[in-house]
């Protein structure tokens, strides 16, 4: 009798899917869950409805923010060793980071036409070679180099709106500063003052939202004839303030290890 033996005919047992499997990859499906919300970011950012851009922009980041820490917890990386959650992290980030910001400084045309073309130039392209660096961070877990967190910047922009050649310079000083070995903060996984830090983040966040509200209450107001600034100049100061402490804090650490640090 010929063929292959019995072995070989014998069918392999499918392997079953564990409970640390599926609840691994749930977590991949949490990150992944941000690409639909960058479609539907960009969506708004095609039709100019800015309000709605940014609070689904504003869910990606919170979903960036937590999906880390439970993969962390959860040992996703052990358990499902060929599902890389970095690339797919990266990918989600890339474009809510950066494309979507660039698109919309460009779409609303902040900075006049020319200059608003040139800025989204100066991120996509600077960015891209962000991520393409794989010591971009520090032992510590700080960026080394601006981290293109394009949302935030935009997103300050159009709330400050400073006006068409201070915007440039901010897009400018930021893409420089993407290449240049300073620190910038990870306000999770720093643990020097990151109470503080976070506690800083998260009022970033609470006066975003308040400027998100504002805006939207504006065009409510807008509609039924009462004519409103969109957002106060107690919000714009807020975000303005925590912005800056965000951008300038992991420098200053930088230079000053000490700061934070635990004695003994």
């Amino acid at each position: 009798m010929t063929g292959k033996p019995l072995s070989a005919r014998i069918p392999k047992p499918k392997k079953k899917v564990t409970w640390p499997q599926a609840r691994a990859f749930s977590v991949h499906l949490l990150t992944a869950s941000g690409s639909f919300l960058a479609f539907l970011s960009l969506v708004a950012a095609s039709e100019e409805r800015w309000t709605a851009m940014f609070w689904w922009l504003g869910l990606a980041l919170f979903v960036d923010g937590i999906d880390g820490p439970i993969a962390r917890k959860l040992e996703v990386k052990e358990i499902l060793p060929t599902w890389s959650g970095e690339l797919l992290d990266n990918i989600i980030d890339y474009v809510t980071y950066v494309l979507i910001p660039a698109f919309a400084l460009y779409q609303r045309g902040l900075m006049g036409e020319g200059l608003s073309f040139l800025s989204a130039a100066i991120i996509v392209v600077s960015s891209a070679i962000y991520y393409a660096d794989t010591g971009m961070k520090t032992k510590e877990n700080f960026f080394k180099g601006f981290p293109v967190v394009w949302n935030m910047i935009v997103f300050t922009l159009f709330v400050v709106e400073p006006g068409p050649w201070t915007s440039f310079a901010v897009v400018v000083i930021a893409g420089v500063m993407t290449f240049v070995p300073v620190y910038f903060l990870h306000p999770v996984r720093v643990v020097r003052l990151r109470p503080i830090n976070l506690g800083m983040t998260l009022l970033w966040c609470a006066f975003g939202a308040l400027a998100l509200l504002e805006a939207a209450l504006a065009a409510w107001y807008n509609r039924i004839g009462l004519l409103t600034e969109h957002v106060s100049l107690f919000t714009k100061v807020g975000i303005s303030v925590t912005g800056i402490y965000l951008f300038c804090i992991g420098i200053v650490m930088q230079f000053f290890p000490a700061l934070g640090a635990k004695k003994g």
